[in-house]
Parts: structure tokens; sequence; C-alpha cells
């Protein structure tokens, strides 16, 4: 019996039971995230109209956990599927960079009384990249006959 890498770390074989299923979850929470998103704008939205500057603006709960369970399921999909599973996280940690500094640009924004809040642009368009990625890799049974007739 050989030593696995990563095996007092990560309990390999439980992650290997929900591995058909990961790909999928993910999915589900990449469309969260965007779903969160959306509320937390609006959230952020109605706080800056309320509240007095940018200490009335408070990161949305939902959203930073969703951002938070997109992370970790993509590093354990890195341990399943090594080459998907780098590009995918590289483009979550690209969102979740995003998001922070969204934050903070919302902060300044809300500051300033003279500025309307704008949407989250930068975040969004990151989403939207992890959102095709995650469906090319939960959903490509779908075009597989098509892209090996083509390639």
């Amino acid at each position: 019996m050989s030593m696995q890498p990563l095996q007092f770390l990560v309990p390999l074989d439980a992650l290997e039971a929900v591995g058909p299923v990961l790909k999928y979850v993910i999915l589900g929470l990449v469309l969260a995230n965007m779903l969160t998103r959306v509320l937390a704008h609006r959230t952020h939205v109605r706080q800056a109209k309320e509240g007095d500057g940018d200490e009335s603006l408070s990161r949305y709960l939902p959203h930073t956990v969703t951002t938070l369970l997109l992370v970790l399921a993509s590093f354990a999909f890195m341990i399943l599927e090594p080459h998907g599973g780098m590009v995918l996280s590289v483009l979550v940690l690209g969102v979740f960079l995003a998001d922070f500094f969204e934050f903070e640009s919302r902060c300044v924004e809300a500051r300033s009384k003279s500025l309307e809040l704008e949407r989250p642009k930068s975040a969004v368009v990151g989403s939207v990249l992890v959102l095709m990625y995650a469906a090319y890799q939960s959903l490509f049974f779908l075009i597989a006959d098509y892209w090996n007739a083509i390639i």
C-alpha cells in the first residue's frame, strides 16, 4: 500500500466517491454565486441610500459563503482532475479577487455622495467565464459526439 500525496490533509477516498458529482456541484455553486452577486448589489445600493458613507456597506454573507465554497470546490476538483481543476481554480480565484476589489470600489462610491453605485462589472465578466468553463467541464457529454467528429 503506497502513500498518496495529501493523504492526511484530504480524505481522498471520500473525495473520489463524490468525484462524479463534483462537477455538477461546482456548476450549481457558480449559478448560486451569480445569483447572490445580484442580491448583494441590490443590498449594497439599498445600504448606500439608507446609510451614511462607506461604513453603511457590509459584505453580503450568502455571497461570501458561495464564493468560499466555490474556491474550496475548485481546489477539490483540482485533486481529481489536475488540468481542468487548475484552469477552474485560476478562474475562480480571479472572481474572488474581483469580488474583493469590487466591494472596496463600492465603499469608495458610497463615501462619495455624488457617485452612484456601479454594477460589479469585472466580477460579472469573471463569473461568466467561470460559468462557461464549469458548464464545459460538467456538460461536455452533451456535445462530445459533435466535438469528436470535428476534432
